[in-house]
């Protein structure tokens, strides 16, 4: 929804005016025309969603795919100029809402770019993914300005200046949790140099409610130290039992200064679950999640009778108060020279071929 919102925002700005002749009808589309394709059109790349419906690797492999290639766009607005014009009947139309289409899936482009899932931009020419880390993929403060603007567009619909003002807001947020990706970036540096990790690599992730709330990672090796901050805060947030989902969630970062650094690592510490995490990992049938995983890390190795199992997931899905973590995947194998077979985890305790 907030990208079809965003969406708006881009039709208004570059919406042509509509000119009537005459008696004749207007040369171009009326703007609420144009406001409707922008909202239509900047909802389309996601559409790829239903991948999910053939099977989780291929909504893996495919999502933020095809459709939120810059390489792509314009066959896109092409495609959605021909369809919003009546397949092409209305020719007069098609120019307009190709722009006003282009304009809309840039904007959904950008907004997923800014998210640390990662966009193939450049298919089908390459899968590799594009992520700026700077907001949570659910950002209440970006999509309460989107919804603003767009409740402004409508109700002064004869100017543009509400529209632009909009997306002018959302690149200022924007651009301050950049600043705030950046403050995070140094306090991952700071740690990397107390431990004497000269070689060591910080990654940061944006977290829920707040543009100073990050999760930092320090990377040596193959291990990790973890720790979920907020920049501005000077002491801790107390949420009590009564306390709202919000403030939950707000209550899991801590001061810098007051920061826990949890250890992490993507094969485990145990040389004799090391072995088996290697090897699970090294199949060739878990080359999708090699590619997908960005921050790996070993959850669990599970041993039942003769079964052994080795459990990995993506520490920048891993959001403190959250229920579950999604794409967690693993191999198993019912005795070490049995074959691997591939799964996902559903819930804690569930699994599901994958």
């Amino acid at each position: 929804m907030t990208h079809a919102l965003t969406g708006v925002l881009a039709a208004r700005v570059v919406a042509p005016v509509a000119v009537s002749r005459g008696l004749e009808a207007p040369v171009v589309p009326g703007v609420a025309a144009c406001l409707a394709v922008g909202f239509f059109s900047a909802a389309f790349p996601d559409l790829d969603s239903l991948l999910a419906l053939v099977s989780p690797v291929a909504y893996l492999v495919g999502h933020r795919g095809l459709t939120h290639s810059l390489l792509m766009l314009p066959v896109w607005a092409a495609l959605l100029a021909w369809l919003f014009s009546g397949f092409g009947r209305r020719r007069e139309y098609l120019k307009p809402f190709f722009i006003v289409s282009a304009a809309a899936l840039a904007v959904h482009v950008a907004g997923d770019l800014i998210t640390t899932f990662g966009t193939m931009l450049l298919q089908p020419l390459s899968d590799r993914r594009f992520a700026l880390s700077t907001t949570f993929i659910i950002d209440l403060w970006f999509s309460g300005i989107a919804l603003a603007a767009v409740v402004a567009t409508l109700l002064l619909a004869r100017w543009r200046w509400p529209a632009v003002a909009g997306l002018l807001l959302l690149c200022g947020h924007v651009a301050f949790s950049a600043l705030q990706h950046d403050r995070a970036i140094e306090v991952g540096l700071a740690r990397a140099a107390a431990n004497g990790w000269s070689d060591a690599k910080v990654s940061v992730v944006p977290r829920p409610v707040s543009p100073f709330n990050w999760m930092v990672v320090v990377e040596h090796g193959e291990s990790y130290e973890v720790a979920q901050v907020n920049l501005r805060r000077t002491e801790l947030l107390v949420a009590g039992e009564d306390a709202g989902f919000v403030r939950r969630l707000d209550a899991a970062y801590r001061p810098v200064a007051q920061a826990t650094w949890a250890p992490a690592s993507r094969f485990g510490l145990d040389q004799d679950a090391r072995e088996i995490a290697q090897a699970a990992w090294d199949e060739p049938a878990f080359g999708v999640m090699r590619w997908f995983y960005a921050l790996p890390a070993l959850y669990a190795i599970q041993r039942t009778t003769g079964e052994q199992c080795a459990w990995f997931q993506d520490l920048r899905f891993s959001v403190p108060g959250r229920g579950t973590v999604p794409f967690r995947y693993g191999m198993c194998r019912a005795s070490p020279s049995a074959p691997w077979q591939r799964l996902e985890m559903v819930g804690e305790d569930g699994r599901r071929p994958f």
